[in-house]
This record gives C-alpha cells, sequence and structure tokens, in this order.
C-alpha cells in the first residue's frame, strides 16, 4: 500500500486559515479542530493548516518559503484561477505570465504562504 500524501502549512489561525482555502479550493474542511483543519484535494493529496503556535517541533522556516502549486490543463484555466483569486482577494504575487516551465500566475494566503496556478510548457 502506498502512503498517502499530505502537505502541511503552518499558519497562525487555523479556522481562519480554512474558510480561506475552503473559498480558494471550493470545497469544505473534512476535520477541523482548534488548531488544525485539513481538506482532501483532488489525486488523494491532504492539506493540513497546522496553528504555528502549536507544531512541535517548532518550524524553522517562514511562511512564503515554498509553494503549493495547482497544475492546470491550459493557459485559459490559469487565467480563470487568476480572475478567481482576484475576485476573492487574494494578493496576487505574480500576474499570469508565461515562463519556462509554462503558464503561470502567483497568490497569496494570510499567512503569506503561496499559490500557484500552472499549466506546464508543451515539450
Amino acid at each position: 500500500m502506498s502512503p498517502q500524501p499530505f502537505v502541511l502549512l503552518y499558519v497562525a489561525q487555523p479556522q481562519a486559515s480554512a474558510d480561506f482555502y475552503a473559498r480558494v479550493l471550493g470545497r469544505p474542511a473534512v476535520e477541523s479542530s482548534p488548531t488544525f483543519a485539513l481538506f482532501a484535494l483532488e489525486g488523494g493529496t491532504m492539506l493540513g493548516l497546522w496553528q504555528r503556535a502549536t507544531v512541535a517541533p517548532a518550524p524553522s522556516g517562514a511562511p512564503g518559503a515554498g509553494e503549493l502549486a495547482f497544475a492546470l490543463g491550459g493557459d485559459a484555466e490559469v487565467d480563470a484561477a487568476h480572475a478567481r483569486w482576484r475576485e476573492l482577494g487574494l494578493p496576487i504575487a505574480q500576474a499570469p505570465t508565461r515562463m519556462d516551465f509554462g503558464y503561470t500566475c502567483v497568490g497569496v494566503d494570510p499567512d503569506g504562504h503561496r499559490l500557484r496556478a500552472f499549466a506546464p510548457a508543451s515539450r
């Protein structure tokens, strides 16, 4: 049996972050407590939002040092993600642009974590 992948983001306020990600992902958390929220993503990956102050051992990295990336089917889907993120009030760190790996844009969550939508370049 293959292990199930989890991505954990350390956040200041798990409930506020859960509300944010419910809007961005278009789905509710499957688990929620005062210090943690969990989302089931497509493909079986789980996204956990863990209250930074309760993580043990304490994390040393700052938010924004990594990204949560979403591979999309084409440029139009990246443009649609960008438009939706703007409607939701996400700060946009990078407007849609073409890079060597594909077409991409980047938004930022309330804790400074980067969200990247991209359509891979055809090789």
